[in-house]
């Protein structure tokens, strides 16, 4: 049986990593139990349960929040994922690192692909990157992934419904790009590739490029809601406009996992039917 530590325990994708460790010895971290940015506190926690595993989901990801208060973001984000890795070290544990589209510009006009050098224009982005760059990518998994949503905790899929139920027209931008992923579907394969100890940089998303503007319509759809109410707009006019810059492009090829033989999640109209599906029951 494998020991695996779960920082972000109580997050949208940390709570799906401990459901899908449910055959494992899971030792789950919530931000109420572990502050990523304690140094001694994740030492301890670390050297106390001697995990063999560190799935680290533990980050603060409030991205426009992250742009007024970069001290925090940097904290968080980069230095705590070095206690995280001095931690691992010390007892020999593997880590599994979750970073992010953010870490590009979107400038990109193809998909980017992990070998694609990083450029973030956010303090959000910059700070995930900086938690890459404290992990060693020879010995530990860093998953990049995208437009996450799911049944915990606040997303896009969410947010949409109540706002059909709110307003008879919906505006969402049709200038932004990027692959929506759905934690149930990047949990098992999150832990797959810890427990594997598979090195070097993944990018996990479900399969499907679409603009959000196309992804409300998708959600309306789903839902037996007119798609038609949602129409497009560009992000200069968004009213408020948003504190922290978006890539353009976060459309993320999961050329590591293609390339090497592992199958890919599923279509993200899958698991969309299926999280509408719960919460509408």
């Amino acid at each position: 049986m494998t020991r695996v530590l779960v920082t972000g325990a109580g997050g949208q994708i940390g709570r799906e990593v401990v459901e899908a460790c449910a055959g494992d010895d899971v030792i789950a971290a919530d931000h109420a139990t572990l502050d990523v940015g304690d140094r001694d506190a994740v030492l301890q926690t670390i050297t106390s349960t001697a995990p063999d595993v560190v799935v680290h989901a533990g980050a603060w990801t409030a991205v426009d929040a992250c742009e007024g208060d970069p001290d925090r973001a940097f904290r968080i984000n980069a230095l705590g994922t070095r206690y995280v890795a001095e931690g691992a070290r010390r007892v020999g544990a593997w880590v599994c690192y979750l970073s992010t589209d953010y870490v590009f510009d979107g400038t990109k006009p193809e998909p980017y692909v992990e070998w694609d050098a990083p450029s973030p224009v956010s303090v959000y982005g910059r700070s995930k990157l900086g938690g890459e760059w404290e992990i060693d990518g020879t010995s530990a998994t860093i998953v990049r992934t995208s437009w996450v949503c799911g049944l915990h905790g606040n997303n896009m899929v969410k947010t949409i419904l109540r706002l059909a139920g709110e307003h008879e027209k919906l505006a969402f931008v049709d200038d932004q790009r990027g692959q929506p992923s759905f934690a149930d579907d990047l949990a098992p394969m999150i832990r797959r590739l810890a427990v594997d100890r598979r090195p070097g940089v993944f990018h996990v998303t479900n399969q499907g490029a679409v603009s959000w503007f196309e992804f409300a319509r998708s959600v309306l759809e789903v839902a037996g809601l007119d798609p038609g109410r949602v129409r497009p707009i560009a992000t200069a006019d968004l009213d408020p406009p948003r504190p922290a810059p978006r890539p353009a492009n976060s459309v993320l090829d999961n050329a590591a996992l293609r390339l090497g033989g592992v199958p890919l999640l599923p279509h993200y109209r899958e698991p969309l039917e299926r999280l509408v599906r719960h919460l509408r029951s």
